[in-house]
């Protein structure tokens, strides 16, 4: 059973996310996300991150391409909720996972 359960385990996930600097800075845009705007429009207004201009879309990738506290919110967060602010050497991020598989 437990070669089932490792089988199955996600390897690929898709997510999108909101870089930012300063964590003050992503406590205000969870704020404002918490009270209904819209991930994407603030991805490509707020976020230092080349995949803001996508709305944030990072695509499907792969467990193990991205940092480890990014990977790790993806991999275990819930999906479709915004996780963060988290911190990694590239700033601090909102994180939303679309999908695991």
């Amino acid at each position: 059973m437990a070669k089932r359960i490792a089988k199955r385990m996600a390897n690929r996930a898709c997510a999108c996310h909101i870089l930012v600097k300063t964590r003050p800075e992503a406590e205000s845009l969870l704020q404002q996300l918490n009270k209904g705007a819209e991930f994407d429009k603030l991805a490509r207004k707020h976020s230092t991150c080349p995949s803001g201009k996508n709305g944030g879309s990072l695509g499907e990738f792969a467990k193990g391409d991205m940092v480890k506290a990014f990977d790790n919110a993806v991999f275990n967060g819930p999906l479709l909720t915004i996780q963060g602010p988290i911190k990694t050497q590239f700033g601090w991020h909102l994180i939303k996972t679309i999908y695991r598989s």
